[in-house]
């Protein structure tokens, strides 16, 4: 964040598109609950992915990149030891930061209808057990609030606040509709604070310098890339089987040339000349 403001996150669903990403210039990636559940188990976004389910793609992101990965850890997995496993097991597995939110545990997307929120003195309790799990300073804790849909701006803001002084290092205010709320919400918590443009939902697709001049402090796009990839695969999906013959979506694939860039497949190939070389000596 010092380096770049706004910050700009890319999601990232696997260690692939995590290459691709910092290859592209982001400096930051994210880990989407929905996009874990979508992705990795086929399954939608309503709480019944688990932390080992998390871990397993955070672990292979983080193994193929050095770049800082914010993860979304949903409610937590549970009560005060849950959480308090779950941000250590994340810093453990080279996560920089995770965001927790004041859903109930049966938690639905954050831009559908029908959400229902944890009290603020329960979402109070579940920032306490995160931070006294915490061992590095300089992991970062941000609290994600879904109370503007629900219960209205100021109840959302004092929601936050009270998530900061509750140790809470950044803010998530999820389906903002209004450029100046998030300008309202940056003077109201003192800390930095994220904003989620994601496709299809409450929140307008606003651009990084509009979000700037309102306050906001990183940008998150958590699920563009694999929407994309996911309408790209049904295409191929149904040309082959219509056409007998994927020759008409060619050119929505990436090449093997690409492929091979960002995976730095030559460097690897070279090695093995390498090593081959050094046992016929």
């Amino acid at each position: 964040m010092r380096e770049e403001q706004p910050l700009q996150v890319a999601g990232a669903i696997n260690a692939y598109t995590a290459r691709m990403a910092e290859a592209t210039g982001f400096r930051a990636l994210y880990v989407s609950g929905g996009g874990v559940a979508a992705n990795s188990l086929g399954m939608p976004d309503l709480g019944i992915s688990t932390m080992e389910d998390v871990l397993i793609d955070v672990r292979r992101i983080t193994d193929a990149t050095a770049l800082p990965l914010l993860v979304d850890i949903d409610t937590g997995w549970g009560g005060a030891f849950n959480i308090a496993r779950a941000v250590r097991s994340l810093a453990k597995a080279g996560a920089a930061a995770v965001h927790i939110e004041d859903q109930v545990g049966q938690k639905r997307c954050g831009h559908r209808p029908g959400k229902e929120l944890v009290s603020a003195d329960e979402m109070v309790d579940r920032i306490k057990a995160a931070v006294d799990a915490r061992t590095d300073e300089q992991f970062v804790l941000m609290a994600r609030t879904d109370a503007l849909a629900n219960e209205g701006m100021t109840a959302a803001i004092e929601r936050a606040q009270a998530y900061v002084a509750a140790g809470a290092d950044m803010i998530f205010a999820e389906a903002v509709t209004e450029l100046a709320q998030y300008t309202e919400f940056r003077k109201a918590v003192g800390v930095p604070m994220l904003a989620n443009i994601t496709e299809f939902g409450q929140t307008p697709l606003f651009t990084r310098d509009e979000l700037k001049a309102a306050g906001v402090d990183i940008v998150l796009y958590c699920c563009g890339a694999y929407r994309a990839m996911n309408a790209a695969a049904l295409k191929v999906y149904e040309a082959i089987r219509a056409d007998g013959t994927q020759k008409s979506v060619v050119g929505l694939m990436q090449t093997r040339a690409d492929l091979y860039k960002y995976l730095d497949y030559y460097a690897y190939e070279a090695k093995l000349d390498e090593l081959f070389a050094k046992g016929k000596e």
